[in-house]
């Protein structure tokens, strides 16, 4: 148990964070399962837009700190492959 009043607060800062970057996940995986099930339904359209939306929400992850630069890039890129495998 903290004893200082700057560790009080710094629990407390922490506590904050963490929610805060829990919904930010749970959020862009929200996205991202918007553009897997455009994806299975076969509708190219929908899943562009869905595409362009999780994109911008998983760089945003990125600026926020929830998740590191690669695997964001890693995630686009896969989610990217599988939008452009519905034209071909």
């Amino acid at each position: 148990m903290a004893h200082h009043k700057s560790a009080f607060k710094r629990i407390r800062q922490t506590d904050v964070r963490t929610e805060r970057n829990r919904a930010r996940r749970s959020r862009i995986r929200t996205f991202v399962k918007k553009v897997e099930l455009a994806v299975t339904e076969g509708d190219q359209a929908k899943a562009n837009e869905a595409l362009r939306v999780a994109q911008s929400e998983l760089t945003r992850g990125v600026t926020k700190g929830v998740y590191k630069k690669n695997t964001a890039s890693r995630k686009i890129s896969r989610l990217n492959a599988q939008v452009k495998s519905l034209s071909a």
